[in-house]
């Protein structure tokens, strides 16, 4: 059974979650505040699946916890919260937030983002997978690992899945439209430069500077060689 931690301050809101939570099959536990929220993660409380996190929170907000997770961690993070401005939502996904949502929320649809999250980060298991490869760097498919010679690079699921959907469509200009459409789906409605900012982190990640930007279309990766890559 899969394990998530509520990190919520409002006694009712954490309720809600959790019952609904359990009902649907996970398992659910609570954090009041941004200090338990990094102290249950980091001792190794749990081995948790998935984080709803809010942001306005005691003691230390929910930006900070996500930033001190992703230190240590790619667990999945769903940010939960009330502030819903366009540069909170961009502050969240920078911080690599899986997903943002805003409060009041519908929670059948929260539990099918949350389910849409499990399934991807899902496929992240030990073992050879299929490689692709492009100019030195190495996607494992079935992982979801990206490596340059013996260096793994942290990515979140969302960037890898950018990067793969530009390497396995070489030469191909795919608009923003199309990266939410295929990757985001039902998961995210909303201003297009969330894949701006998902291009901007896998530049600086991987330091590269093979991602072509169209302007006013989208992105595109050159072909490397004649050839296709193999996959």
């Amino acid at each position: 059974m899969q394990r998530i931690l509520i990190v919520e301050d409002d006694m009712d809101i954490q309720e809600l979650l959790q019952e609904f939570l359990q009902e649907a099959g996970y398992k659910a536990d609570i954090a009041g505040d941004g200090v338990a929220a990094v102290d249950m993660f980091a001792n190794n409380l749990y081995d948790y699946d998935l984080i709803l996190l809010d942001i306005l929170l005691p003691k230390i907000d929910g930006f900070t916890v996500c930033e001190l997770i992703r230190k240590q961690s790619q667990v999945p993070i769903i940010m939960l919260t009330a502030l819903g401005s366009e540069g909170d939502q961009i502050k969240g996904l920078d911080l690599q937030a899986d997903d943002y949502v805003t409060k009041p929320f519908s929670m059948p649809v929260l539990l099918r983002k949350i389910a849409a999250v499990l399934r991807r980060t899902g496929n992240r298991e030990d073992g050879e997978g299929a490689l692709l490869h492009y100019k030195g760097i190495t996607l494992d498919m079935d992982g979801y690992r990206v490596y340059a010679g013996d260096v793994e690079y942290d990515l979140t699921q969302r960037e890898f899945e950018v990067l793969k959907e530009l390497l396995v469509n070489q030469g191909k200009v795919l608009s923003r439209q199309h990266f939410l459409n295929k990757l985001w789906k039902y998961d995210f409605y909303g201003d297009e430069r969330v894949v701006d900012t998902h291009i901007k982190n896998l530049r600086k990640k991987l330091g590269i500077d093979y991602i072509e930007t169209i302007r006013g279309v989208g992105y595109k990766i050159e072909k490397e060689g004649k050839e296709k890559p193999v996959y």
